[in-house]
């Protein structure tokens, strides 16, 4: 394994950590004596192998239903200075129930403290302002830090990007869990910012909402060789120096194995990438054209400004992905999604297009004219049955 340095925090992190939300049982609370025993048995054989890889970060949530109950059954088993242990409670206008639920997560947990604690999902304005407002949340997470609960105070997102930039700058966080691979770097913004105040960089879900590598088209396959796609995407980002750690969502032992190759081609991913990296951007070209390839995203409207809250851009991106690399089935589970993922994924699907007029919306756009039609067609392509996410399931 190989580590980095997760800024001001001054933790050596591994460049893979163990994510707790696909090992657990239910993404509700139950009683212990519900969880399965085979169930427990594979998630303490998947800590046990994590650690044994050199992957001693693990990394859980209040949200996740039985996995910080489960994970309280090994943790204390380990000993605690091995261990980087982090958690994440959503924010809450009433700063008090977010203390309870802090609480709640290390009673479960089994441990005397957290080395990493999350405000969960700071995704808007208005949940900024709960986290950081005089007698908020981060009040909360500093007393906790005072009392020798908390050694680290970060924040999770999946927000925009001038939120996310506005968080940081606030200068009130050691580290930040955001969305950014090689499908989707509109973050990068982020991570730059994060680099100024020395703040540690956790990509959330790089392998999942990075582009279901797991299961990846044909198309893709050929366009990353001789890496598979999940093997690209990690190499991708830990070539970036700023990015410090990438959470791997592991529900068996055995996940870890395609990403841990990584590690042996961190000093090669200059010699490894820009072949893969030029393919993939040809072919996206050839599929696309270059000038909308390089200009789809100028001018278009927020989610706020748009009739019907379509989300504009994120269907027009997930056009993209499907048509230049095949990944229909990773942008119609996204897509679906739409209308149902609240602040944490925004938006609605264009399924109601001939309601609405976009002219005005679209003015600032390059390619107004051709917008209406694509996003049609992504509708006819995407749409389904609706989807939840993962906690609501």
């Amino acid at each position: 394994m190989q580590y980095r340095r997760f800024g001001r925090t001054e933790l050596s992190m591994p460049v893979f950590s163990c994510g707790g939300m696909r090992y657990h049982y239910k993404w509700q609370d139950v009683p212990l004596n519900e969880i399965p025993l085979d169930n427990q048995e594979n998630l303490e054989k998947t800590i046990h192998y994590s650690v044994e890889c050199g992957i001693n970060h693990i990394e859980t949530a209040r949200g996740y239903g039985t996995s910080e109950m489960q994970l309280g059954l090994i943790l204390p088993k380990f000993p605690r200075e091995k261990l980087i242990v982090q958690t994440k409670v959503t924010v809450q206008p009433n700063a008090h129930k977010f203390r309870e639920e802090f609480e709640t997560s290390l009673a479960y947990l089994q441990l005397e403290y957290v080395d990493l604690l999350s405000i969960h999902g700071i995704n808007t304005w208005e949940l900024l302002e709960d986290s950081i407002r005089p007698g908020g949340c981060m009040d909360v997470a500093r007393k906790l830090q005072a009392e020798g609960k908390v050694q680290f105070i970060g924040f999770s997102t999946h927000g925009p990007t001038d939120v996310i930039v506005k968080t940081i700058e606030t200068n009130q966080f050691d580290y930040v869990n955001l969305h950014w691979y090689y499908i989707n770097q509109i973050n990068w913004p982020v991570i730059q910012a994060a680099k100024l105040h020395d703040m540690g960089v956790f990509i959330i879900s790089p392998s999942d909402k990075g582009g279901q590598l797991y299961n990846p088209p044909q198309k893709l396959i050929d366009l990353c060789y001789p890496l598979s796609p999940m093997v690209f995407n990690d190499l991708f980002c830990l070539s970036h120096p700023q990015v410090h750690t990438l959470s791997l969502g592991a529900a068996k032992p055995e996940d870890f194995n395609e990403h841990l190759k990584v590690v042996q081609l961190l000093d090669k991913a200059d010699r490894l990438l820009p072949p893969i990296l030029a393919r993939l951007e040809t072919a996206a070209i050839n599929q696309l054209g270059e000038d909308w390839f390089k200009t789809w995203h100028v001018g278009l409207p927020t989610i706020e400004n748009t009739p019907g809250n379509i989300n504009i851009y994120v269907i027009l991106w997930l056009w993209n992905l499907a048509q230049a690399y095949n990944t229909i089935e990773y942008c119609k589970m996204r897509y679906n999604l739409l209308g149902n993922g609240s602040h944490w994924f925004p938006g609605q699907k264009a399924d109601r297009l001939d309601e609405l007029d976009l002219r005005r919306c679209l003015a600032h756009s390059p390619h107004a004219a051709k917008i209406p039609g694509i996003l049609k067609a992504a509708d006819e392509l995407f749409g389904g049955e609706s989807v939840q996410r993962l906690s609501k399931e």
